[in-house]
């Protein structure tokens, strides 16, 4: 058995008898995480605000919801990053190290929901604009999306999805 392989199964098994529960190393206790939802924290002595912390799915086949859990982690995410006001949002490549999520199809659930959530954005300030007469919605200020990738071949199929 591979070291990859083994190192899936651990964390699958981790992960299922948690139940999502990150209570103990981020939220607070009895704070549960359930994939797909996103829970926000102070950033303590980090150099951000906020940290926002998902569980991205554990990758079977694709066929067992997988894709919608994924593109929840990145829109209640988001959600919470506006709520909270933030400007910047840093996404690593969500399930695609032990949790097996093959990367350009996670890499293009990313892209698609974040698109859609700026424009979704720019939508509604542009609309409280037009309600205010203002030149911008003090309530969404613009947000930067930075896609963190750990190795050049994910980065690259970040490049060719982004441009």
């Amino acid at each position: 058995m591979s070291e990859n392989t083994k190192n899936r199964r651990q964390n699958r098994r981790r992960h299922e008898a948690h139940d999502g529960d990150i209570s103990g190393t981020f939220c607070g206790r009895g704070v549960r995480c359930p994939t797909g939802e996103a829970r926000i924290t102070p950033g303590f002595r980090l150099p951000a605000r906020f940290v926002i912390h998902t569980v991205g799915p554990i990758y079977s086949d694709g066929q067992h919801g997988e894709p919608e859990k994924l593109a929840a982690c990145y829109r209640n995410s988001l959600a919470l990053a506006a709520e909270n006001g933030c400007t910047s949002i840093a996404f690593p490549c969500i399930s695609t190290g032990v949790y097996g999520y093959p990367k350009e199809e996670a890499a293009q659930i990313a892209v698609r929901e974040v698109r859609e959530f700026l424009t979704q954005r720019r939508r509604d300030a542009e609309c409280a604009e037009v309600e205010s007469g203002r030149a911008r919605s003090p309530s969404a200020p613009p947000m930067e999306v930075i896609f963190c990738c750990f190795s050049s071949h994910g980065a690259a199929i970040y490049e060719k999805l982004l441009s």
